[in-house]
């Protein structure tokens, strides 16, 4: 679990303090549909390092003065865009081991 960057670790509270924004901030975000968090069993928001990542990199980009569904669409753009290239990687590696 330690090394696992999805696990749902951070409450709502404690992941506000450590990306340093607000609880409402947060909430927004997942309104943007940046990331869904995850739910406790009693129905809290439970936040992974990755989706603090991604709240950290929106947080820089709001402040910067990119609105924040622009930002949000921004973010999933680039991690689509890495997503798919790691992806062409994986294949050419694939049909480079295959040739030889």
């Amino acid at each position: 679990m330690l090394d696992d960057d999805d696990y749902p670790a951070y409450t709502m509270g404690r992941a506000a303090e450590i990306v340093g924004t607000s609880q409402e901030f947060l909430r927004r975000l997942d309104e943007a549909k940046l990331f869904t968090p995850f739910r406790s069993a009693g129905g809290h928001r439970r936040y992974s390092r990755y989706q603090l990542r991604l709240a950290v990199r929106a947080r820089e980009m709001v402040d910067a003065g990119t609105a924040l569904e622009a930002a949000c669409r921004i973010i999933i753009l680039e991690d689509q865009l890495e997503e798919a290239l790691e992806e062409n990687r994986r294949i050419q590696r694939e049909q480079s081991a295959e040739s030889a």
